[in-house]
């Protein structure tokens, strides 16, 4: 099984986005669960997500101690949250960002600009850039499910064409 812990903020769609990346592994044939764990925050308070992807059925729904993956949504969250705390050993660490970041030696870094995206296909609710859409264009891009399928997970979520060209666009440019 292989297991994903998602970290971003309130109003950023990491929620709909856990739920997209498991409806798209799903049009993979695979199975997978996606569980958010928040209580009462507000937009812009510090939000986890999980998803679970495996080749059998995932009777687990709850939170992910011990990840495979970490997703960063917003690399601010990492200045109150300690985002790798359980990451497996040799895991691996995407991060919504332009700039280089220095994480512990053992893990394997991926990163694209999934804020300038949003913001260049004008993805932005109450002020706020939203890469939900971004982020399953870059994970398609590291395998975790096929790029069709993401696309798929996407249209199925939102009508608005800028949320699938803001995925091809991250599917293009993370760094691998």
């Amino acid at each position: 099984m292989y297991e994903i812990r998602i970290h971003s903020r309130g109003g950023q769609g990491g929620v709909t986005a856990a739920r997209m990346m498991a409806t798209a592994a799903v049009k993979d044939g695979k199975f997978a669960t996606a569980c958010p764990f928040y209580g009462a925050e507000r937009r812009g308070a510090p939000i986890v997500s999980f998803v679970r992807i495996d080749d059998a059925p995932v009777r687990i729904y709850s939170q992910i101690n011990k990840p495979d993956m970490i997703v960063i949504l917003d690399p601010t969250v990492m200045d109150t949250v300690n985002v790798l705390d359980g990451l497996k050993e040799g895991g691996s660490i995407f991060i919504n960002t332009h700039d280089d970041v220095d994480f512990p030696a053992g893990f394997k870094v991926y990163k694209a600009d999934l804020t300038g995206i949003a913001l260049r296909e004008n993805l932005v609710v109450a002020g706020s850039p939203i890469v939900n859409t971004p982020v399953i264009g870059a994970l398609a891009k590291l395998g975790l499910f096929s790029r069709e399928s993401g696309v798929k997970a996407i249209t199925e979520t939102f009508a608005d064409p800028r949320n699938t060209a803001a995925a091809k666009a991250a599917y293009e440019e993370v760094i691998v």
